[in-house]
């Protein structure tokens, strides 16, 4: 099939001249050069068999079959243009690739990227492998959701905000809760650490309960997910944030004995490089991130504001 239509490249030429009356300043517009310009629109001349600038003044104007001409193809390449900005949008979705601690994307943050997805399908989030003791040097990370430890600032050119995780409370199995009058009575029970966080049921007995004899801790668990799930197999209690075992406090499988929650000084962070400080889609997941820990501590009457 032979096609009678022009080049794209030609259109583009006649209607740049017809906007701005100038070969010069369409090659500007179009980033071509003079002469490219006037050689486009010599072969649509040709094309069409008639003559559609008069060239013959100071200003290059469109003459009476050129001003049809440009009636009718005028509204279609920019419908194109606009076609193709649109499809393009969609089919090179910008992506974050995001690593985030193993515990908290699972429990926190995947059950809530579907909703991120509704409200911005043109973002796509990629998590990436965590890795213990972030330097913040990969080349396949943007953004990073850490936890800030008290005696390791975060490096220069890292931008962090707070996010959640600030605050931690002792949950347990409805059966062994049912023994737990007081804080002291956490004493008599297996009391499940972290053994990054081995302080953790120290300082929440002491600021919670009043409680100064140091705890005898029981089994020890690298990851708060295998943490949370000894706890939910009546192994003991746990000390941890409460917005990480959502689902266990909904289905019943776990409760909060005690309402006081203890401040420590860590809590997860969105880490970024200074240099995306402009990126919109950076700027929208961080706003959506911040909008879902407000929701998320609000729910346990706590505060998302960093101390």
């Amino acid at each position: 099939m032979r096609f009678k239509s022009p080049s794209l490249p030609e259109l583009h030429a006649f209607l740049a001249v017809c906007q701005l009356g100038s070969f010069r300043q369409a090659a500007v517009a179009l980033c071509v050069t003079q002469a490219a310009v006037s050689r486009a629109v010599q072969r649509l001349e040709q094309r069409l068999e008639c003559t559609l600038l008069d060239r013959s003044g100071a200003r290059v104007l469109p003459t009476t079959r050129g001003r049809e001409f440009q009636a009718l193809v005028e509204a279609h390449v920019a419908g194109l243009e606009n076609a193709v900005g649109q499809f393009g949008v969609r089919a090179a979705a910008r992506k974050l690739r995001v690593s985030v601690i193993p515990t908290l994307g699972t429990r926190w943050l995947v059950p809530r990227l579907p909703r991120f997805r509704t409200l911005h399908p043109d973002i796509e989030i990629e998590l990436r492998p965590y890795h213990h003791d972030e330097n913040f040097a990969r080349d396949d990370v943007d953004l990073w959701i850490e936890v800030k430890r008290p005696a390791r600032a975060w490096p220069r050119g890292i931008r962090a905000c707070y996010l959640l995780g600030r605050e931690i409370q002792p949950a347990c199995t409805p059966a062994l809760a049912a023994g737990l009058r007081q804080p002291h009575d956490l004493l008599k029970v297996p009391l499940l650490q972290h053994i990054n966080f081995p302080d953790n049921w120290a300082l929440w007995l002491r600021k919670a309960g009043g409680v100064d004899t140091p705890p005898t801790l029981g089994p020890g668990f690298d990851l708060g997910n295998n943490l949370i799930v000894a706890a939910c197999a009546g192994m003991g209690a746990t000390v941890i944030q409460p917005w990480l075992i959502e689902a266990e406090l909904t289905s019943g499988q776990l409760v909060l004995p005690f309402a006081a929650a203890v401040a420590t000084d860590r809590g997860y962070h969105l880490c970024s490089r200074a240099a995306l400080a402009e990126n919109e889609a950076v700027e929208r997941f961080t706003r959506w991130l911040l909008d879902e820990s407000k929701a998320s501590t609000e729910r346990f009457g706590l505060t998302s504001r960093p101390r």
